[in-house]
């Protein structure tokens, strides 16, 4: 990290402390800059703190919601209800005897004194690598087709959709996935640290209690790094779980979903999985204005990168309370899945504080992270998503209510395994990742 910081010219300097009569005997030098010495440091600390509401108006969301935990072939947010956290702690030291680290909390967290940061005992597993010509294990190729739409309102924009054909990717023609440049922040980790440590972990299985909250005084310490003292305000806590109301069809056959206002958002973001098992295609939705698959959305997204994805009409405002998803995505997909997801604010401390002087270098001890973000899960049938709905009776594709006596579930056999694999996982196995 540097700063600049800009020296007057000597001859102006000269005139101003001299004024205005006098006269100067050498001619000015060229302005310069001074850039500050910035050492890392030692130890760096994230916390990461996420609400959720599991599968919005339904009984058990939670459980139901476990079903798209593998959107990117991994854990995503939004997969469980309640409240989760991760704490992260990498040093450039090595511990003194077997390493030891805790993260003592204020008691509006309701979880005791402190939480242990254990230090993994293994790496982790890493991936063996493949030959091109070697399938990846239990791979079997999609059929069909992946249609791509986007953008909020009744109707599609002109473009729509773009299609990706499996058996083409599969026969080595690769496509242009449409796909937003996202700048995602990494926090300390196993690999990237000399010492590690982190919290939840296997010999803590404590939840997150509902009530918890993460304002005031926190202070890591341990015997590899130095001791880690931060504040946490009002604006950095837990967020709320978004709250819908009942998804209404508009008269032009989309589905208006609607939300309440989220306190300290930065931004909001949806997108959608479904599939058509009669055509056996994919149909994937996002709320960007313009063209992009969502993939990137659902993590942490800084409040900087948030405003910026804002102005290129990629995130809705933080003032939005509705996105349409549009007719032909509804018709096109049984019941999709929209994934829902609200950014918040951030804290970030370096200690200490940067030095005025820029020929003084900037020694820098510990920096710390607090993020927030909060998200949800709801089915695209009317009347789902209401806290008071239940599960709805969810409209067939045509608009029409499901024959007596069948299964209001939805019957998209083709996305349950995508989502159970990931969209991700589908797409390395397809080109041999």
């Amino acid at each position: 990290m540097r700063v600049q910081s800009t020296v007057r010219p000597l001859g102006l300097a000269c005139a101003a402390a001299l004024g205005a009569g006098s006269v100067l005997l050498s001619p000015a030098v060229p302005a310069q800059t001074i850039q500050q010495k910035v050492t890392p440091p030692i130890a760096v600390y994230w916390v990461s703190a996420e609400t959720n509401a599991g599968l919005a108006g339904m009984p058990g969301g939670g459980a139901g919601a476990g079903l798209l935990g593998g959107l990117l072939g991994g854990a995503m947010p939004g997969a469980s209800s309640g409240r989760t956290m991760l704490l992260q702690l990498g040093s450039s030291r090595s511990a003194s005897g077997d390493p030891r680290a805790a993260h003592e909390i204020p008691t509006g967290m309701n979880m005791g004194p402190s939480l242990p940061l254990l230090t993994p005992r293994t790496p982790p597993r890493e991936p063996r690598e493949r030959s091109p010509e070697e399938p990846p294990e239990n791979f079997e190729k999609p059929k069909g087709r992946m249609l791509i739409y986007w953008g909020c309102g009744e109707q599609t924009r002109a473009g729509q959709p773009i299609i990706i054909d499996f058996a083409k990717i599969a026969a080595g023609q690769v496509p242009k996935f449409p796909s937003v440049r996202v700048q995602i922040a990494r926090g300390p980790s196993f690999g990237g640290s000399r010492t590690y440590g982190e919290w939840p972990n296997v010999e803590t299985k404590m939840s997150v209690p509902a009530s918890a909250s993460l304002v005031g005084e926190h202070q890591v310490k341990g015997n590899y790094s130095p001791d880690i003292r931060f504040s946490v305000p009002d604006r950095v806590d837990f967020m709320p779980a978004p709250a819908f109301q009942p998804v209404r069809r508009t008269t032009g056959g989309g589905m208006s979903v609607q939300w309440a206002a989220i306190p300290n958002a930065t931004g909001y973001f949806m997108s959608s999985v479904g599939s058509n098992p009669r055509t056996e295609d994919m149909v994937l939705w996002s709320s960007s204005e313009i063209a992009d698959m969502g993939w990137a959305m659902q993590t942490y997204i800084s409040p900087p990168e948030v405003a910026r994805l804002i102005r290129e009409r990629v995130i809705l405002p933080p003032a939005t309370t509705e996105c349409t998803v549009p007719a032909e995505v509804i018709r096109q997909s049984e019941t999709p899945m929209v994934m829902f997801a609200g950014y918040g604010d951030e804290l970030n401390v370096v200690h200490p504080p940067r030095p005025t002087d820029p020929k003084i270098t900037w020694e820098q001890i510990y920096a710390v992270k607090v993020r927030q973000r909060t998200g949800a899960m709801l089915m695209l049938a009317e009347g789902q998503g209401g806290a008071a709905s239940g599960r709805g009776t969810p409209a067939a594709a045509d608009g029409s209510a499901p024959p007596a006596g069948q299964s209001t579930a939805p019957a998209a056999p083709t996305v349950t395994d995508v989502i159970k694999e990931g969209v991700g996982g589908v797409l390395r196995g397809l080109f041999g990742r």
